[in-house]
C-alpha cells in the first residue's frame, strides 16, 4: 500500500544526505578563505550599507527592504520552532552547529548576493535577479537554470509556506483554542491582501515589521535569560560540550548534532539556498558587493541573534527533552508535558516568566509576525522564479495570479496538516535548491572575488565604489554594462 508519508521521509534522506551538509560547510569554509573573511573584516561597512541606496536608479526597491525581506525570510517558524526542534533531535550542541554554518554562510551568502547583483535585469519597472540569472548568464547553461527555477517556484510557492502557516496554526490552536481552518483561512486573507501588491508592498510591510518583531522578541529573551542569569554559564557549557561529543548524555549524537544544526541552520538563515539571492537582486545599488555584504548581515541577525535567544531561553529554562534516532528518551525536562520538540518549548521557557496562559499569547503573536512575513517572502522568491520561467506578456500575468492563488491555498493546507509533514517537504524544497545553488556560486566563485578586491581597491583609493564588468573581464552583467555606458555619454 502506498504511504506519502513514508516517501516523503525517503526523499528527504535522499536530499539531505550526509553530502549536502558537507557541501554547505564545505562552501561556506571556501568562500570565507577566498574573501579572506570578509564576514570579519567588513562587519561595520555591512551595518553602514543597511542605509546606502542608489538613488540614481529609478527602479528597484531600497537596500534596507532588500534587507528587511530577506531578514523577513530568514526569520520565520524557523528560529521559533526550527531551534526547539534542532535541540529535540540533536540536543544542545545542534545550536553550535547552526552558529557554525551561520558564521561560513555569511561568504555563502556574500557570494550569491553579489553574484545576484552582477546579474540582475531590469523587468517591467522592477530589477530581477537570484540563482536562474546567474546560472543562465554566468554558467551559460539554461537547463540549469530553469532547474533551479522549477526547484524554487515548488519549494518556496507550494513546499515552505505550510510550514509557517502550520506553525501558526498549531501555536494559536494551543493558545486560543481555535479550529486550524479558521487560523488558516484568517492568515490565508491576510498574504492574499499583501502579495496583490506585489514586490512594493512586500517591501513595504517588511521594512516596518520584520526588523520591529526581531527587536522585540531578543528584547524578551534577554528579560529571561537576567531572571535565569545562574543557569546561563551551564547552558552554553552544555552546547559546546555537545557539539563535539564531550557531553555524557549526548555523546552518543553528534552526528544528528551536526545534521540537525546545519540543517535547521540552513532553513532559518538561508546562506546558500538561493532564495536570499533573489531578494538581493531586487535592490538598487551602486556596486553589486554592496548588496552581498548587507546580505551576509541578515545571517547573522537571524541566526547569532534570533536563533540564539529562542536556544538560550530554552536550555537555561530547561524547558526541552532529547530522543536519539530510535525515539529513546535521553534527557527529560523540568517541566511535564511539552510533547514533542516544537513550538511547546519555546512557549515552556517564557511561561517561566510570565505564566503559562501570557506566554502562550506572546509566542503565538510572535509566530504569527514571524511566519506571516517570511510567507511573504516566500511568494516574492517563487513569483521572481516564474517571472524567470514565462517572460514578459500576457502569459505571465495570469500565471502570476494562479501563483498567487496557489500560495494562499497553500497557506490554508498547511494549518492542516500535522507538523512533521510539512516540515520534511519544506526540507526537500530548500535541500533541493541548496544542491542547485551552492554548485553554481562554486563554479562562479572567481567572480564575487574579483568584484570584492575591486571595490577594496576604490575604497582604499579614497573613491567611491562603481562597478565595472569589463575590467574585470565579466560577460553578461548587461544591466552594469548599460549603466557604464550611459553615465560615459
Amino acid at each position: 500500500m502506498f504511504d506519502f508519508s513514508v516517501v516523503v521521509e525517503r526523499v528527504v534522506g535522499w536530499v539531505w544526505s550526509p553530502a549536502l551538509v558537507v557541501l554547505c560547510l564545505g562552501a561556506g569554509l571556501y568562500f570565507s578563505i577566498r574573501t579572506r573573511f570578509v564576514q570579519i573584516r567588513h562587519f561595520g561597512e555591512m551595518f553602514r550599507l543597511l542605509f546606502h541606496t542608489d538613488r540614481s536608479q529609478k527602479v528597484g526597491i531600497s537596500s534596507f527592504q532588500a534587507f528587511a525581506v530577506a531578514l523577513s525570510g530568514r526569520v520565520g517558524t524557523g528560529n521559533i520552532v526550527g531551534v526547539a526542534t534542532a535541540i529535540g533531535y540533536g540536543g544542545p550542541g545542534a545550536i553550535v552547529w547552526m552558529w557554525i554554518i551561520a558564521f561560513l554562510g555569511a561568504g555563502s551568502a556574500y557570494a550569491e548576493a553579489t553574484l545576484s547583483q552582477i546579474y540582475k535585469e531590469e523587468h517591467a519597472g522592477q530589477f530581477r535577479g537570484g540563482p536562474s540569472y546567474y546560472i543562465e548568464k554566468g554558467l551559460h547553461s539554461k537547463p540549469f537554470a530553469i532547474l533551479f527555477a522549477c526547484c524554487a517556484l515548488l519549494a518556496c510557492g507550494l513546499f515552505m509556506p505550510p510550514v509557517q502557516s502550520n506553525g501558526i496554526a498549531l501555536s494559536f490552536a494551543g493558545t486560543f483554542h481555535l479550529p486550524p481552518a479558521i487560523i488558516g483561512a484568517g492568515v490565508a486573507l491576510l498574504i492574499a491582501l499583501v502579495v496583490i501588491g506585489g514586490v512594493k508592498r512586500i517591501a513595504s510591510v517588511a521594512a516596518v515589521v520584520a526588523p520591529f518583531m526581531a527587536i522585540l522578541y531578543v528584547l524578551l529573551s534577554l528579560v529571561i535569560l537576567a531572571f535565569n542569569a545562574s543557569a546561563v554559564p551551564g547552558a552554553l557549557a552544555d552546547m559546546f560540550r555537545s557539539a563535539i561529543g564531550a557531553h555524557e548524555l549526548f555523546g552518543g549524537i553528534l552526528g544528528s548534532a551536526v545534521a540537525w544544526g546545519v540543517k535547521r541552520g540552513i532553513y532559518s538563515n538561508e546562506a546558500g539556498q538561493g532564495t536570499g539571492a533573489i531578494v538581493a537582486g531586487a535592490a538598487k545599488v551602486s556596486h553589486p558587493v554592496r548588496q552581498g555584504l548587507v546580505q551576509a548581515f541578515s545571517v547573522y541577525v537571524d541566526t547569532l541573534l534570533v536563533c540564539t535567544a529562542t536556544a538560550v531561553m530554552i536550555l537555561a529554562t530547561h524547558t526541552y527533552q532529547v530522543v536519539d534516532g530510535n525515539g529513546q528518551l535521553l534527557c527529560s525536562a523540568a517541566v511535564e508535558g511539552l510533547g514533542e520538540p516544537g513550538v511547546g518549548y519555546t512557549t515552556a521557557a517564557v511561561s517561566t516568566l510570565i505564566g503559562p496562559s501570557a506566554a502562550g499569547i506572546l509566542i503565538s503573536v510572535a509566530l504569527l509576525f514571524f511566519a506571516f512575513t517570511t510567507i511573504m517572502a516566500y511568494y516574492y522568491y517563487a513569483e521572481t522564479s516564474l517571472v524567470y520561467l514565462l517572460g514578459k506578456g500576457r502569459r505571465e500575468k495570469m500565471a502570476l495570479w494562479v501563483l498567487r492563488f496557489s500560495v494562499v491555498a497553500s497557506v490554508f493546507f498547511g494549518s492542516l496538516k500535522e507538523a512533521k509533514a510539512v516540515w520534511s517537504l519544506g526540507d526537500i524544497g530548500v535541500g533541493a535548491m541548496a544542491w542547485i545553488n551552492i554548485i553554481a556560486i562554486l563554479l562562479l566563485s572567481g567572480k564575487p572575488v574579483k568584484a570584492l578586491r575591486m571595490y577594496e581597491r576604490q575604497q582604499k583609493s579614497g573613491k567611491d565604489p562603481y562597478f565595472d564588468p569589463d575590467e574585470l573581464g565579466i560577460s553578461g552583467a548587461d544591466y552594469w554594462k548599460a549603466k557604464k555606458h550611459q553615465n560615459n555619454r
